[in-house]
């Protein structure tokens, strides 16, 4: 059995332990999403149109995250549509930030490994980046929308009559918690995966101006970049978007009475 193996058995188990059944869907959705984005990665390698690609896998992404990743459906359903119009708002700005920045591609770094192997391999790189950059944020956008929500029909259901008024404004308390946690996930992850890149530039003598151009270096801070401001953007509009939906349920339930009792 191999080291990837094992790990993969251990996560499982205490994911079951410590998940129950939502830990066993949150599982496969580990899974199925990895085996998104190897097909994906192959459909890219075979030639197909990245943007059809792009505009297909993001909403199988988030519908595999959310909705295997949590157990009731009015959390899915809002931080689904949060999580979607997050992800359009960014691909703009990851598109017009791609098409200024030129950091696509391949960086010099690979340039010893790749010798008397052509660079030029067919593929549209700036494509490439922009589906790179919108897969690496959705994690991240998902997570927010899914800890806002959550935590937001949680509140309901311990205050049934707590008003839209009250739940915006608790939305927002729990807002900057969320924003904390899931903002230090992103720039920690960055700088753990990014650690031998900074031992290179270091050990090289680079300057902090040859550090600060580098195109490793921009494109991974880019990826960063884009994972804030979608979780920045991703926390009150699912604190509008569960707020509205409870409000209007209450309203519909509160119809629904006043009808039976006539």
């Amino acid at each position: 059995m191999s080291s990837l193996m094992a790990l993969i058995i251990v996560l499982a188990i205490l994911m079951t332990i410590v998940g129950g059944e939502t830990g066993i869907r949150s599982f496969f959705s580990v899974l199925i999403n990895g085996f998104l984005l190897l097909l994906a990665s192959l459909l890219i390698a075979w030639g197909a149109n990245i943007i059809i690609i792009i505009l297909i896998f993001v909403p199988l992404k988030l519908v595999t995250i959310i909705f295997l990743g949590t157990h009731d459906y009015t959390v899915a359903k809002s931080s689904f549509f949060a999580s979607c119009v997050v992800c359009l708002v960014t691909s703009l700005i990851v598109i017009v930030m791609e098409h200024f920045s030129q950091a696509y591609g391949l960086g010099p770094e690979a340039g010893e490994l790749l010798v008397g192997l052509s660079q030029m391999p067919g593929l549209n790189y700036a494509q490439i980046g922009i589906a790179v950059a919108l897969f690496s944020t959705l994690g991240a956008v998902a997570e927010a929308a899914v800890a806002m929500s959550s935590g937001l029909l949680e509140l309901k259901k311990a205050h049934p009559k707590i008003d839209e008024h009250a739940l915006m404004k608790a939305g927002n308390e729990i807002g900057y918690d969320v924003l904390g946690t899931a903002m230090n996930t992103v720039l920690f992850g960055v700088f753990g995966s990014f650690l031998t890149l900074f031992l290179w530039y270091f050990r090289l003598n680079y300057s902090f101006g040859q550090m600060i151009n580098d195109k490793m270096f921009v494109i991974e801070m880019q990826i960063m970049l884009y994972s804030l401001i979608g979780i920045l953007m991703t926390v009150p509009l699912s604190t509008w978007t569960i707020a509205k939906g409870l409000s209007r349920k209450d309203k519909l339930n509160a119809s629904k009475q006043a009808t039976s009792k006539e």
